[in-house]
């Protein structure tokens, strides 16, 4: 479907230090759709493909990235807005603004290329590993 074609584009641009693995739960309970090591940093992608600026996720994704960020958890939805051309990458501990905005634009940060979405993934869990070990 499209958001296997969106995995696949952005899959070919992952930097020589990541690795990922596309998960594919059929059983539900809203774990994304793909785990992500960049630089010995863990994160997953909730990967969406949206015509508007209007993109649905289900209450199991709402809530288990809620739950997952309030653990300590980093993960992100990544939406390609067709209409826009633009990538749009939201952190997952947004997800209850997400799921009550009328749109997502506006929300996190948008990318006209791949390569730009690859460096924020790796600036942002660097910052977010960084915290999380002065926190300990």
């Amino acid at each position: 479907g499209p958001e296997a074609r969106f995995w696949n584009i952005l899959k070919g641009s992952m930097p020589p230090k990541a690795y990922a693995q596309r998960i594919e739960n059929r059983a539900g309970g809203g774990v994304p759709d793909v785990h992500c090591m960049l630089n010995g940093f863990p994160f997953w992608l909730e990967l969406k493909v949206a015509n508007k600026f209007i993109v649905k996720h289900s209450p199991h994704q709402i809530a288990w990235h809620t739950s997952y960020a309030a653990r300590g958890g980093l993960s992100f939805f990544l939406i390609n807005s067709l209409s826009s051309k633009q990538i749009h990458l939201i952190e997952g501990r947004e997800a209850m603004s997400v799921a009550q905005a009328p749109s997502f634009e506006g929300l996190g940060r948008s990318f006209s290329g791949k390569g730009e979405v690859w460096a924020a993934l790796e600036e942002l869990s660097a910052a977010h590993y960084a915290c999380a070990v002065a926190d300990l």
